[in-house]
């Protein structure tokens, strides 16, 4: 078992086990893509399919095979308040961006998080289609595919942001159009990572995400230099008993100033 943030040595075995499952899992979950799969529609009236189920079941049994002390939040699992009392506790989400997976569109992705007393010491988010793997420990630097990623370190006129298509749809991106370009994306999670690995400036959400939604990007990204918070700049404590955050940012350090200031213009202006 882990016992310091900063007691990195301890991580190998729990790092390797991560990823054999995350790969086991994706292998998985593109045999379903090619044999087809079945959608449902759950309570909150998201999508889920037979995928996310198959992912989740693999990875839960590779990683508690292996650390059965470690506990376990998921989106697709009933949540066991158990886990509110664990030094570490993994959250995951098995396919997020589910209506992307549903669609076809290669912008899920499989995102993992092993976290120690509130805090992400091990980040992976796995895009099966596009075969990228972004992974992060904590004080080691992040990486895609193994080889070391970092966030934008320049920043042009109009920065870059990735954005959800839904939210796009809905117009919560109108006011920012003007100042940035935003590019449509998919999942949370491989909106984070593709700012790690300097894809972009920023993404956000002003809504409500999950933990599972960006428990790993939030440790990419800061592992690749740049920063996550909610709106308001505040730090995330994860494995809380309300999975739910406010909102979520995530910036190269250089754009971190300017994306924060165009929030804000865009809250004094609906004020």
């Amino acid at each position: 078992m882990l016992v310091e943030n900063n007691d990195v040595k301890n991580m190998n075995k729990e790092f390797e086990v991560l990823l054999y499952a995350a790969k086991k899992s994706s292998k998985k979950l593109l045999e379903i893509v090619e044999n087809g799969f079945d959608k449902f529609i759950k309570s909150n009236d998201d999508p889920v399919t037979t995928g996310d189920y198959a992912v989740n079941n693999i990875l839960q049994e590779e990683l508690s095979k292996h650390f059965p002390e470690i506990g376990w939040l998921s989106e697709e699992t009933r949540d066991n308040p158990d886990r509110l009392e664990k030094e570490l506790v993994w959250i995951v989400d098995p396919i997020d961006g589910t209506k992307e997976f549903v669609s076809g569109i290669p912008e899920y992705a499989i995102s993992i998080a092993l976290v120690q007393r509130g805090k992400p010491v091990l980040g992976l988010i796995l895009n099966p289609l596009k075969e990228e793997i972004f992974t992060a420990i904590k004080g080691k630097g992040a990486k895609l595919n193994g080889k070391p990623i970092h966030v934008k370190k320049t920043l042009s006129d109009k920065p870059t942001i990735v954005a959800s298509r839904s939210e796009i749809r809905r117009g919560e991106f109108e006011f920012f159009e003007e100042f940035a370009e935003i590019i449509p994306m998919g999942s949370i999670a491989y909106k984070l990572a593709l700012v790690a690995a300097g894809k972009a400036d920023a993404t956000f959400s002003l809504g409500p995400k999950n933990e599972w939604d960006i428990a790993a990007g939030c440790l990419i990204i800061e592992e690749a230099g740049g920063k996550a918070t909610d709106t308001y700049s505040q730090d995330f404590i994860f494995n809380q008993k309300n999975t739910l955050v406010d909102s979520i940012v995530g910036t190269s350090d250089i754009a971190s100033q300017q994306i924060f200031n165009l929030i804000q213009k865009e809250r004094n202006k609906n004020e």
